[in-house]
């Protein structure tokens, strides 16, 4: 059964930077077709923040383009989320997530609290 772990998250101040990382615990990333970080903020519903297909291809919702980069080091297994100039709008829970296609299956890591002061 594969587990994805979060790590990275904290407290920041307004301007400042994190990143945030994601590992499967066990097989390939390259199994999943589509990675994805999420975010959820008090109050709101949960939504997609970047994604990163397994061709490297990737998107990004428009309120942390220029901002946040989504990657992915396949030797560690390991999916990132750079996150320069934070706003305190920025502040949420942030999930990953993984989408593989050949069986259907999907996981979400358990979260990492991003909180950004102004």
């Amino acid at each position: 059964q594969v587990q994805l772990v979060e790590s990275g998250g904290g407290l920041v101040q307004a301007g400042g930077s994190l990143r945030l990382s994601c590992a499967a615990s066990a097989g390939s990333i390259l199994s999943f077709n589509v990675l994805n970080w999420y975010r959820q903020a008090p109050g709101k519903q949960r939504e997609v923040v970047a994604t990163i297909g397994r061709s490297g291809i990737t998107n990004y919702a428009d309120s942390v383009k220029g901002r946040f980069t989504i990657s992915r080091d396949n030797a560690k297994n390991t999916v990132y989320l750079q996150m320069n100039s934070l706003k305190p709008e920025d502040t949420a829970v942030y999930y990953c997530n993984a989408l593989r296609g050949a069986d259907g299956w999907t996981g979400w890591g358990q979260g990492t609290h991003v909180t950004v002061s102004s």
